[in-house]
């Protein structure tokens, strides 16, 4: 189940000072850099085509950011779909179903805003529950009646800065079946993440029951991108494809049943947890996940200066590890152990276990 520790630091008072004043050093920096890059642009003669792109790209992020600012430790999921599947599609009644779910658990639902599959996802969320980031189009798409209106609502001119949100903003994202746009978002969620652009989280391919969209996607994946050498074995463990919601939750919940998060510092890979590992644990994890090491072992650390600004999360256990930064399907695979291991979210039909 999603885990909730509040954490308190001893000395939290003294801390919230120092992590003030050390917050608002840096945003004034980088205030400051942001000022000095719209000075340049005016020295490099830019076109006002390229100015206006910067100027709305800039606005759009801003109040995106803003929108969503006071929902950043809620867990969120988003869900891609196309606008275009009906109700009465089994479809529709599994991305609702999905997102009824979720909200179940205390997720808030993130969806494009428009109609059919994110206005599933929406409705079996309720409004409460859910966010929306609507794309300005010449012929669609008005933001669904779940959405409309609600101050939890952001409509962007441009793709980028909408699939920026999609990724950066939550803890895990479903991909139903859907069109080009949602090929484009669930294949750059995915590249984001093997890359390690962007955090580990769980991916889920959730179809209808007995559906074949995502069951002829993972064929594909294995008979031409893995057989050719194209993606590491490793990379199959970054996605779960089922047409069951129950276990599209349980992937998600179950990630997140030990393993918090993630942080890189400097040369060194901390990896937050709910439950201290034990020594055994930490044996078994040093002899099955060597190869991702780039140097020493895989050990328990305390939490670094470096994280005042995740102050928050400073009482939870962690280990520590010189990560090589390439095998991020291996690094998922450690965190499924971990989470089996200490939690019991073990599943014998996992990817990390049967390459989905």
């Amino acid at each position: 189940m999603n885990k909730r520790h509040p954490v308190k630091h001893p000395h939290q008072s003294e801390m919230d000072v120092i992590e003030h004043v050390s917050e608002l050093k840096h945003h004034s920096e980088l205030i400051e850099e942001i000022k000095q890059t719209a000075d340049k642009l005016a020295e490099d003669k830019a076109t006002r085509g390229d100015l206006k792109i910067l100027s709305r790209a800039l606005r759009e992020l801003r109040y995106a950011f803003k929108v969503f600012a006071p929902y950043r430790r809620e867990r969120k999921v988003t869900i891609f779909g196309s606008a275009r599947t009906k109700p009465e599609n089994p479809c529709y009644s599994t991305a609702e179903a999905f997102g009824r779910r979720m909200a179940e658990e205390g997720w808030m639902v993130v969806t494009g805003a428009g109609g059919g599959i994110m206005e599933a996802g929406l409705r079996g969320a309720g409004r409460a529950m859910s966010m929306g980031l609507n794309i300005l189009l010449p012929f669609e798409q008005q933001a669904n009646p779940i959405i409309a209106g609600d101050p939890k609502l952001v409509s962007l001119k441009y793709f980028f800065t909408r699939k920026l949100m999609f990724v950066k903003e939550v803890h895990a994202i479903v991909s139903c079946p859907g069109g080009f746009g949602t090929l484009d978002e669930a294949f750059e969620s995915l590249t984001l993440v093997q890359t390690g652009k962007r955090d580990l989280m769980p991916m889920v391919m959730l179809d209808e029951p007995g559906g074949t969209y995502w069951s002829a996607f993972l064929k594909y994946i294995r008979d031409e991108l893995l057989a050719n050498g194209l993606i590491s074995p490793g990379d199959l463990s970054l996605f779960k494809v089922t047409d069951n919601v129950e276990e599209a939750v349980e992937e998600i919940l179950g990630f997140y049943s030990v393993y918090n998060s993630m942080r890189f510092i400097r040369d060194r890979l901390i990896l937050r947890l709910h439950v201290n590992p034990t020594d055994e644990l930490l044996e078994r994890l040093n002899d099955e996940f060597a190869d991702i090491l780039i140097s020493g072992k895989i050990e328990r650390t305390e939490t670094h200066r470096l994280e005042v600004d995740d102050a928050h999360l400073a009482n939870l256990p962690r280990l520590s590890l010189v990560f090589n930064r390439k095998e991020v399907g291996r690094l998922r695979q450690m965190i499924d152990v971990i989470n089996c291991q200490l939690e019991g979210f073990c599943d014998s039909d996992s990817p990390s276990d049967q390459e989905n």
